[in-house]
């Protein structure tokens, strides 16, 4: 199917609401920037991209095209996973408001969501209850006196 791919073993598809991280280089800094928005296309291939489409407060269409395989692109986050019926949802640029965007939830996908958010989160509750090595911090030296 050409309205899907794995990234990083997540499955994204046509339709879901995602959130991309993206490395901005600015000055010799870097930071990551993040963009909302619905999926409406995916072009599978050597040079695979997706297309994010968001809507602004004032009811502007603002579309951004990521490289699938991008090293700029941090992580994906699937915010909403739905069931759409088109692999081209190319007919939301039309829609001017959010409550048009609504779609049905895929139950399974969410809640094979929720189990990894659950399993990510006990993961990193355990490595921050780790006490920290002996090695990592050395007891200061006894400072000698002058006599």
């Amino acid at each position: 199917m050409a309205n899907q791919f794995v990234y990083k073993d997540q499955l994204i598809k046509s339709g879901d609401t995602v959130i991309v991280h993206q490395i901005i280089e600015e000055g010799g800094k870097k930071r990551i920037q993040k963009f909302e928005g619905i999926v409406i296309s995916i072009k599978k291939g050597p040079n695979g991209t997706f297309t994010v489409r968001r809507l602004s407060k004032i009811g502007v269409g603002v579309e951004r095209i990521f490289p699938i395989d991008s090293p700029w692109i941090d992580k994906i986050e699937v915010k909403n996973p739905v069931k759409t019926r088109r692999a081209k949802l190319y007919y939301l640029r039309t829609k001017k408001s959010k409550k048009d965007l609504r779609f049905k939830k895929d139950e399974k996908r969410t809640e094979i969501l929720k189990q990894q958010r659950k399993a990510q989160n006990k993961l990193h509750a355990q490595k921050s209850k780790t006490p920290p090595s002996p090695q990592a911090n050395p007891a200061p030296a006894a400072k000698k006196s002058k006599n």
